[in-house]
């Protein structure tokens, strides 16, 4: 009886330590960095290579489209940040993204100072104003929504 016991046990805890490594090993390789382009750009060469998430604004006309529709080169700053992080990007554009958009782009920064996103998502606006009320609206006020 004892012995079924410590069949049980043993069995039980390599089943547990499975079960853990697994986990570990899937988190590890989703795990990301979230900073913004003047953290990247402090940190420079140690992220090299690294999955890093960075939160940035689109220069205004920077923005270069490739040869294929689904390509585009665009810079990111930081809203009061001097560093600008050249980025290229190869995927389907989303349609918010436009000059001073806010974006978030996912990839690796490589060591010749271009990041490499995989993943570009727009900040939507915080307050929707209808198409038809935005004449009402100065364009000041219209910039801040």
């Amino acid at each position: 009886m004892k012995k079924k016991k410590l069949k049980f046990v043993i069995g039980g805890s390599v089943i547990a330590l499975a079960i853990t490594y697994m986990v570990f090993a899937g988190a590890r390789n989703n795990m990301v960095y979230y900073m913004t382009v003047d953290e990247l750009m402090a940190k420079g060469k140690s992220f090299h290579g690294e999955g890093v998430r960075v939160a940035g604004k689109v220069v205004p006309a920077s923005i270069v489209k490739g040869p294929q529709p689904t390509e585009v080169k665009f810079n990111v700053k930081d809203k009061d940040g001097t560093g600008i992080l050249p980025v290229y990007y190869k995927g389907i554009i989303p349609d918010m993204f436009k000059d001073d958009a806010d974006v978030i782009i996912e990839g690796r920064y490589d060591a010749d100072g271009t990041f490499h996103a995989k993943t570009l998502m727009t900040a939507c606006p915080s307050k929707y104003v209808p198409e038809d009320k935005q004449q009402y609206i100065s364009k000041e006020q219209l910039k801040s929504y």
